[in-house]
């Protein structure tokens, strides 16, 4: 079977742990991934986990990156990295900038307001912003998981055509009703909606079941 890849652009905005979670749930659903990666996010690893995120190293330092927890916590998750593939965020030449490249679809997690406008507006400035505007016009799934607060009516006149579009707008808002004990738990409830509306079958959150109380934690 050819290969057919989800693309995972992963922008600036705040929220790596959720980039991970979902990185690490498409491998462990079987699929195949093509990641790029945006120069203002690789700050926003930097900061927020210490990790460099190099193009020449991009391997260990994406393994590094997915094993940790979102507590920060080293060595929490393995992974097998054979089948992603990762685009330089400049190469504006690789596979996702064409619409002849097969792919299933993309994510863009987190999603900045900067990416946002830059997708809705149709600036291909990068490859993130290219293989959205690819992926819309031919049709395919674009899910966009935005992680900002407050939202000004710019942005969200920008979340809207992104909608007419056809994209799926995934705000990062956790939910507090699976039961949430740990800071992973919330990334993955966030991921796991991500994946929902991708189609991807995962296991990350319990699902709600109509029954109340259902989340409720209790001592004694």
């Amino acid at each position: 079977m050819p290969r057919t890849p989800w693309i995972v652009g992963v922008s600036g905005a705040s929220g790596t742990p959720y980039a991970a979670a979902v990185l690490r749930a498409l491998l462990d659903a079987g699929e195949s991934v093509d990641l790029v990666v945006s120069r203002a996010s690789r700050l926003t690893l930097l900061d927020e986990t210490g990790i460099s995120f190099r193009d020449a190293h991009w391997r260990d330092d994406l393994r590094e990156w997915l094993s940790r927890g979102a507590d920060g916590k080293p060595d929490t998750f393995s992974v097998d990295l054979d089948p992603v593939r990762h685009w330089s965020a400049g190469d504006l030449a690789a596979g996702p900038s064409s619409g002849s490249y097969r792919t299933k679809g993309m994510l863009i997690v987190p999603a900045s307001t900067a990416s946002v406008a830059g997708v809705a507006l149709g600036l291909s400035k990068d490859l993130l912003q290219r293989a959205a505007s690819v992926t819309l016009k031919e049709d395919r799934k674009l899910i966009v998981a935005v992680r900002e607060t407050p939202l000004n009516g710019q942005t969200l006149r920008h979340l809207v055509t992104l909608d007419d579009a056809g994209a799926t707008v995934v705000p990062a808002s956790p939910a507090f009703y699976a039961g949430a004990t740990h800071i992973q738990d919330l990334v993955d409830f966030v991921a796991g909606r991500v994946l929902d509306a991708a189609g991807v079958p995962h296991g990350l959150y319990r699902r709600w079941q109509g029954e109340l109380g259902g989340g409720a934690h209790r001592d004694g």
